[in-house]
């Protein structure tokens, strides 16, 4: 599902900064309870039942609009901007 979602053409095809965790946590020796990734430019940052909530302190920082799950066997996609939830397409 991608209706509603004016951010499309900003989804990019990425690699994230780090395989390993949220880099800001990383760096600072913090822990995280789940991870996204910035669908623009492959930031790793940590979700919002962590108490960091790195990653959306990425999107407020850079306006990149769209995060995917980087959890094992989820693909589900987030658009803050649009407040919608997408579904990744087959490329």
């Amino acid at each position: 599902m991608t209706e509603g979602c004016s951010h499309l053409d900003q989804i990019r095809d990425v690699e994230p900064g780090t395989p390993d965790g949220c880099e800001e946590c990383l760096q600072s020796g913090d822990s995280w309870v789940n991870l996204r990734i910035c669908k623009t430019c492959g930031h790793v940052g940590c979700c919002d039942s962590s108490k960091n909530k790195h990653a959306t302190k990425h999107f407020h920082a850079t306006g990149h609009p769209v995060i995917q799950s980087f959890q094992p066997g989820e693909s589900w996609m987030w658009c803050y901007v649009d407040e919608v939830a997408l579904q990744p397409t087959a490329q």
